[in-house]
């Protein structure tokens, strides 16, 4: 399982002081007076709400993580700004500069931590797939000859693949440009289902014309742990971002920020997902490490 907890890095709960020239990204937010959060449209983790304003439980914590920065680097008029990004800009704006923390449901795996850094997963999702209700479709097998969209620049990909190469599947695969793109080909027809992880497959469904005309369906092919990402070799800023996600846990903020974005009506137009903390994120709560997938 790639969602399985490797015990290798224990926060600290205790947030030292940090120097604003310790890393460049504190450097930056000082000279700026603003720190940029960039952001997809998934909810609930991140997404523009019906008023217009960027929200979702990834924003909640990144808002949080900039407190600490103001705190931290005496700021108290810091600017929180805010970057759209897609499945593919995502990366470019934390290398690139654009965006100090990726505030959405990106997956903390070894090959992107190569590239950037992570704090700790805030959640963990299992791959299965969207499809309509009446097509017959329970597992991956019933997709035999069929056709499958992915969303471009995500994981899913090589697993869909990887599965229908150990089965003799042979399914079509299709790339979306964004998840919207990926939902509207199963919705007209194109696409026989969409694989992604299923909490944005659960929330796709919920704000849907019918729901009850989709269903989520199949075993989990993986485990998706997400975390916040942020440039790579930037220590100071990684033991304030560490520091606070260490509070958040420790003092119970995490909980109640998960609890009113999953199970109570605050989703996009009042949704309630009903999705209680698994038991992977609740027990990784207790070894907190950002260490994790492959």
């Amino acid at each position: 399982m790639r969602g399985v907890i490797k015990h290798g890095l224990t926060l600290m709960c205790i947030l030292t002081p940090l120097a604003a020239t310790a890393g460049d990204t504190l450097a930056k937010i000082r000279e700026s007076q603003s720190i940029t959060l960039a952001y997809r449209e998934t909810a609930p983790f991140s997404y523009t709400n019906e008023n217009k304003q960027i929200t979702g439980y990834s924003i909640g914590l990144c808002l949080k993580i900039a407190d600490a920065v103001k705190r931290e680097l005496k700021l108290p008029n810091l600017k929180v700004q805010y970057l759209p990004v897609d499945s593919s800009t995502r990366f470019t704006s934390i290398i690139e500069g654009k965006a100090d923390l990726e505030c959405g449901s990106t997956t903390n795996n070894a090959e992107r931590r190569g590239r950037v850094a992570f704090t700790v997963p805030h959640f963990f999702s299992s791959v299965k797939m969207l499809v309509k209700s009446d097509k017959g479709i329970k597992n991956w097998s019933d997709l035999r000859g069929k056709t499958i969209v992915v969303t471009k620049s995500t994981t899913t990909i090589d697993l869909i693949n990887a599965r229908s190469n150990v089965r003799a599947l042979n399914i079509k695969v299709m790339e979306g440009r964004d998840v919207d793109e990926s939902f509207s080909l199963v919705d007209q027809g194109k696409a026989d289902g969409y694989a992604m992880d299923d909490v944005l497959l659960y929330s796709l469904r919920s704000n849907a014309k019918n729901p009850a005309s989709f269903a989520v369906v199949g075993d989990p092919l993986s485990t998706e742990p997400y975390s916040l990402m942020f440039r790579k070799d930037d220590p100071g800023f990684k033991k304030l971002v560490d520091g606070e996600m260490a509070r958040l846990i420790n003092d119970g903020e995490f909980k109640r920020l998960y609890d009113y974005w999953f199970q109570q009506p605050n989703g996009p137009k009042g949704t309630n997902l009903n999705m209680p903390m698994s038991y992977l994120l609740r027990d990784s709560l207790a070894y907190p490490s950002d260490k994790v997938g492959n």
